[in-house]
């Protein structure tokens, strides 16, 4: 009789202790996972693009003649208004030209008349049969010879003239100098960089965008043509104004598969200069985008996964095809919809076929703390 009391006990030792470590396996497998639903929400979403800033207006100032630079009168960095004179060139031998070639056309008008007077002089004498019809078409020739002399030698002043124009260099328009490489003093050639001007007035940013991009600006134009657009400068702070995309290259670079766009923005303050840089912000709208958050999701070799708990709590890992990364979200284009319940946080510790305890978490709270 002992010896059966005895065997119960041990059997029911033994129960116990299977039914303890069952009871801890299922409590470790059953451990706490918030999970939360997709939400469906119009969205709102920038793309950042590295951009090229232009002037309007930029232009290299460079000398049409050869000479001595014999006086600037502007400066470095300094506003000028167009018309104003920047550079002379020295000018003795062009000023000796125009005034040998005005000597010239002054000895010119005197032959022709000269010949003016030897034509009428020798019509007289023809119309009374004194000289021959030889002599009056040779007086002729000669008159009309001398009055080609002085076209020509006036055309001769007039290129001389120009000449000594070119030894004033003016600005073009209103813009603001850049470097000035030669002194006074410097002996230049013709064709020599002396500065480049440039009209910041308003500049020009040029950037590229994918074919993707591309369409979405263009659906998103179609349907609202207000396209303000940002411009971050490269300390990330947002110029103080607006610009808008004036046009868009013809083609998409084959290389890249990207299009360029042009974009201008006001400058007043003349704080944007040529060749600086900075980032377009385009802002896109997508109507009841399906969000998820970003750390609910996990990479194996390029294709992104997300863990999804069926009706008995098991975990099962579910591929998803992402339409847009925005901060912090995905915006699904296909693999999930409002219904299934996702793993928010822990996704490191699960895999495919766990069993868990979810903590349902909404959305929208989650969204908040991002």
């Amino acid at each position: 009789m002992n010896k059966i009391i005895l065997i119960f006990v041990l059997v029911l030792a033994i129960g116990t202790t299977f039914s303890c470590n069952s009871n801890k396996s299922e409590k470790i497998a059953l451990e706490k996972y918030p999970t939360t639903n997709p939400i469906l929400v119009d969205t709102t979403f920038t793309i950042d693009h590295v951009a090229e800033i232009q002037s309007l207006q930029n232009v290299e100032i460079r000398t049409k003649i050869n000479g001595y630079i014999e006086k600037i009168y502007v400066d470095e960095g300094k506003p000028v208004k167009a018309g104003q004179l920047l550079f002379t060139i020295s000018s003795q031998t062009l000023q000796k030209d125009v005034l040998k070639a005005k000597a010239m056309v002054k000895n010119a008008l005197a032959e022709a008349k000269t010949a003016e007077l030897d034509l009428q002089n020798i019509k007289t004498l023809a119309n009374k049969n004194i000289v021959s019809k030889t002599e009056l078409e040779k007086a002729q020739a000669a008159y009309t010879a001398s009055l080609a002399r002085i076209d020509e030698y006036r055309a001769n002043q007039s290129s001389a003239e120009i000449q000594v124009s070119l030894t004033k260099i003016k600005a073009p328009f209103d813009g603001v100098i850049n470097r000035i490489p030669f002194k006074i003093g410097s002996l230049i050639n013709e064709g020599t960089l002396l500065t480049t001007i440039s009209n910041n007035s308003s500049v020009y940013a040029y950037f590229n965008v994918s074919e993707k991009e591309y369409l979405q600006f263009k659906e998103q134009k179609k349907e609202n043509n207000a396209a303000d657009i940002t411009l971050l400068l490269a300390n990330n702070k947002a110029h103080a104004y607006k610009g808008s995309i004036e046009t868009i290259e013809g083609e998409f670079d084959k290389t890249t598969g990207n299009i360029a766009f042009r974009a201008k923005f006001p400058n007043p303050d003349l704080l944007l200069k040529h060749g600086s840089s900075g980032k377009i912000q385009l802002t896109n709208t997508i109507k009841k985008a399906l969000l998820i958050p970003q750390k609910a999701s996990f990479e194996i070799q390029d294709k992104v996964y997300v863990y999804v708990v069926d009706d008995n709590n098991i975990v099962r890992a579910r591929n998803i095809e992402i339409k847009q990364r925005i901060q912090h979200l995905y915006i699904i284009e296909s693999g999930l919809k409002t219904s299934d319940r996702i793993i928010y946080e822990g996704i490191q510790n699960l895999k495919e076929g766990d069993k868990i305890f979810p903590e349902t978490k909404r959305m929208q709270e989650l969204i908040s703390k991002l």
